[in-house]
């Protein structure tokens, strides 16, 4: 009876364990999900960026930045392609993949038209820009859902550095229109997007979310150094009207970007 009774328990045991592990392995599988949906929207936002200042030096460097970009997004369009943690539907995944390569098809097109007759044609660029628009808003609103699927619960903090480098990418690639081109308004496809300055503002309440906290020393001194270095450029994007230094600008966007990548595998850590 005794023997019975133990085996029933180990079997409640391994089948409590079965369970726990289960959840666990799924809970991963959402969060490596939203991770490379993450980095996907990031890194198309970096080749529009690169693009824009393709179509001013056309150099061989700013070129293997456009295609470092896309090869980024298409790595992790490929990963979401084969997940199978169930957060989002085939076809939700197929339909973002779709516009992803409407946007590699427009992009495509228009370096060759720099690379033949040294200057964009303005339609092909309007087009590319209004894609990406279209391809970066249903990406935002799919990692919505896949958020409220994954049925886990996600540090605000890291949420808020995703949101953070997301949005100084966007506020990059908008700002090297303005630089690199005297016909912006055509390149952006922006009506429907929020101003710079008004885009600078949510970038500083993300970073408000992201420094609140506790922080080690290593995540305390990488919060600072982004916080200096965004002061430095906050004028430019906030009066981005007035002449700035535009590879400046994109520089340090692009330390700021990097450091909020190190700062979610940080706070990651730590949760």
């Amino acid at each position: 009876m005794k023997t019975t009774r133990l085996r029933t328990r180990s079997l409640v045991a391994a089948l409590l364990m079965l369970m726990l592990t289960s959840v666990s392995v799924r809970a991963q599988d959402a969060d490596d999900f939203l991770a490379q949906l993450h980095t996907f929207r990031v890194s198309n936002y970096i080749s529009l960026d690169a693009y824009y200042r393709f179509i001013g030096s056309g150099t061989t460097n700013t070129l293997n930045e456009i295609v470092a970009g896309i090869n980024t997004a298409n790595d992790s369009m490929n990963l979401l392609v084969k997940s199978t943690s169930g957060v989002l539907t085939t076809e939700q995944v197929e339909a973002l993949n779709g516009e992803f390569d409407k946007f590699k098809a427009l992009m495509r097109d228009n370096i060759n038209d720099v690379r033949t007759t040294g200057y964009p044609d303005l339609r092909l660029v309007s087009d590319m820009a209004n894609q990406a628009l279209i391809m970066n808003d249903t990406a935002t609103e799919l990692y919505q859902i896949a958020q409220e699927n994954s049925e886990t619960e996600t540090s605000p903090r890291v949420e808020a550095a995703r949101m953070g480098a997301v949005k100084i990418a966007q506020m990059m690639a908008k700002y090297s229109v303005r630089t690199n081109s005297s016909v912006a308004q055509t390149f952006q496809g922006s009506s429907t997007e929020t101003p710079l300055d008004e885009q600078a503002k949510e970038f500083e309440q993300l970073l408000d979310i992201v420094v609140k906290g506790k922080s080690e020393a290593e995540l305390k001194a990488l919060l600072g150094d982004i916080a200096s270095k965004w002061q430095f450029i906050r004028g430019s994007y906030i009066n981005y009207n007035e002449n700035n230094v535009g590879f400046v600008i994109d520089r340090y966007s692009k330390r700021i970007l990097e450091s909020l990548t190190t700062t979610i595998g940080l706070l990651q850590q730590k949760s």
